[in-house]
């Protein structure tokens, strides 16, 4: 067998000094009962400083009798599998690589130990440093060997997967199991993930489930970090620095010293759960590029593979978390780049919203996600806006004629009609971002398409989806409806207010009580995006909220107005706060709202190419 060019199986063995005979000679005292040899060589395997002439020696002996290290000697290979090898001499490495391929060739009861063992070296090492006279244990975040360790690690793992064709079946557990905890430090979590995309270039019949428990982790840190903790962390500490700069003014001239550390200090996202998202946003979204891409040009079949995968990670978990905030990005930005890919996620969430066979909590999750994606993602064109508002108020419209036609008087009832209630508001949600775009060019026509959408038909109606639908979002599209004269809410608005809704039970618990004023529960997903390491590849594909300067906004006399202080986005109370548990999307009654801020960009994180 060769690896590297060098034939291991004719290579002579290195002399060196040790204790005891072979390991041939040691195997066979052992099975007469005779085990001093035997203790005496796991003894020296376990020297933490073993030289490397010494592997080398020890590795060579145990290949010409592998067919011998049955499972009665397991505690025997599991020390030679915890031999210090990855950073070692290439000898060394490369005989390692040897004695693992004839290994899971000869035995293969071993397998999963040494699938263990490779994965174990996925994530730094620990290191123990001394703290005030106590020992505390920690990853060695700044071993500048990890490129080549990791590179090490991989090229083991394929000559396993080379010689057991069946070792993706073993290995997918074992990836899950060996998953760092979430509060783990962000080098250490972005290590790890980095490592398992890896893994899926050479067996990608395991991407899937990779990607899915990718994923899963990062939800559970998106719903731990709420957009409003994120916007008070940052907040806070931009109040800290300057009063660290007041402090510093008058002593000496600081100003050369603190431009040139600002910015790398404020590209890392101040709340540290948030800056551990953003390190794997990052991770996950290089990947993605990286896979769909073949010297600078994308590879469609590829990227069809990937946006596969990705759909049904994004059915499995990502549309029923409620209230995640950046994870659904990855399939935002894998949209981007080829039309053909925005359209096919549009047409499935559409064929979500309008299947009864569906749960309605689904229904209307994928409701906001696709109001949502058409009003923020900058690659849509207006043609593809245009047609998927004509199927979303054909459906609406065919919702009111059955409600007409049933002869019962239609009533507002949320858990009834929530999918209308929620396709509705993407609809609204919608024209609000791209009414511009719309009717630029053209007006005319622009204001034709508009009319033909017999918008006033759907507020008229006795559903009455402004009474459910966000303030917010209610006043704006009011406001703009009726400065193109499409259609005119306010009367509508004003007898919804003057009807206010029930109070009801908090869905916390407890006696407490509270009036509704989000009963959709509703949640733009692709609100604007707050990490900042990863916001450098969503910023130019990001439609930002533009300012009507010409557009008076009526007040809405409600019990929840509060100052429009966003510089980014008119939805002063647009996102839920979550309550950092995953969980299904919830019909909660008492979702307190808050609107998030654009923010800056990211520096260079460790990555490597794919």
């Amino acid at each position: 067998m060769e690896v590297d060019g060098r034939d291991f199986l004719n290579t002579p063995p290195v002399k060196t000094v040790r204790f005891g005979g072979s390991v041939v000679e040691t195997l066979a005292k052992h099975y007469q009962g005779d085990s001093g040899d035997y203790e005496l060589l796991k003894h020296q395997l376990s020297d933490p400083d073993i030289k490397d002439a010494q592997i080398i020696s020890w590795l060579q002996e145990f290949r010409s009798c592998v067919s011998q290290l049955t499972k009665d000697h397991e505690q025997l290979i599991y020390t030679v599998l915890r031999l210090p090898w990855v950073g070692r001499s290439q000898a060394v490495v490369e005989e390692y690589m040897a004695f693992l391929s004839n290994l899971v060739s000869a035995q293969t009861v071993y397998l999963c130990a040494c699938l263990k063992m490779v994965v174990s070296h996925f994530t730094p090492k620990r290191v123990t440093i001394c703290e005030g006279g106590v020992d505390i244990s920690d990853s060695d975040d700044e071993d500048e060997n990890f490129p080549r360790n990791f590179d090490q690690c991989h090229q083991a793992l394929q000559l396993i997967t080379r010689y057991v064709p069946s070792t993706s079946r073993f290995l997918m557990p074992i990836l899950q199991e060996n998953f760092p905890f979430i509060q783990k430090s962000s080098r250490t979590l972005e290590c790890y993930v980095y490592n398992l995309l890896r893994v899926t270039m050479y067996i990608p019949s395991i991407r899937r489930d990779v990607l899915e428990v990718i994923i899963g982790k990062m939800l559970k840190l998106d719903v731990s970090a709420s957009r409003s903790d994120i916007e008070e962390a940052e907040e806070n500490r931009v109040q800290n620095q300057q009063a660290e700069e007041r402090t510093e003014e008058g002593l000496f001239d600081m100003d050369e010293d603190i431009s040139a550390d600002h910015p790398s200090r404020m590209a890392v996202t101040a709340h540290p759960v948030a800056e551990r998202l953003d390190t794997l946003m990052a991770v996950l979204m290089a990947y993605v590029k990286d896979a769909c891409h073949e010297n600078g040009s994308l590879h469609v079949e590829r990227t069809k593979e990937l946006y596969r995968d990705l759909l049904n990670v994004f059915d499995k978990l990502i549309l029923p978390t409620h209230a995640s905030s950046h994870v659904q990005y990855t399939l935002f930005y894998l949209c981007s780049f080829r039309l053909a890919l925005a359209e096919a996620f549009l047409d499935h969430l559409w064929k979500i919203l309008q299947n009864p066979s569906q749960p309605a909590v689904l229904r209307q999750a994928a409701a906001g996600y696709l109001g949502s994606f058409l009003a923020r993602a900058k690659f849509i064109p207006v043609l593809t806006v245009r047609a998927c508002l004509d199927l979303l108020m054909s459906w609406i419209h065919r919702y009111i004629d059955s409600q007409d036609s049933s002869g019962k008087q239609a009533c507002c009832d949320i858990g009834l009609h929530g999918p209308f209630y929620t396709a509705c508001q993407a609809v609204f949600y919608t024209l609000i971002f791209r009414h511009r775009a719309m009717l630029e060019g053209n007006m005319k026509k622009g204001l034709e398409y508009l009319q033909s959408l017999n918008l006033e038909r759907v507020v008229m109606c006795q559903l009455n989806p402004l009474k459910v639908c966000l303030p917010s979002v209610t006043s704006m599209f009011a406001a703009i409806t009726r400065k193109y004269q499409v259609v005119f809410c306010y009367t509508i608005i004003e007898r919804n207010n003057r009807h206010v809704l029930p109070v009801v039970r908090s869905s916390a618990g407890g006696d407490c009580v509270t009036t509704i004023t989000n009963p959709l529960d509703s949640f733009f997903p692709f609100d604007p995006y707050l990490l900042k390491r990863s916001a450098q590849l969503i910023e130019p594909l990001y439609q930002v909220w533009e300012e009507l300067a010409d557009t008076e906004l009526l007040p809405i006399k409600t019990g929840q107005q509060g100052s429009k202080e966003d510089e980014d986005d008119f939805l002063c109370e647009g996102t839920p706060q979550t309550e950092g548990i995953v969980g299904m999307t919830p019909s909660s009654y008492d979702s307190n709202l808050r609107s998030p801020s654009s923010v800056g960009s990211p520096p260079i994180t460790f990555q490597r190419p794919f």
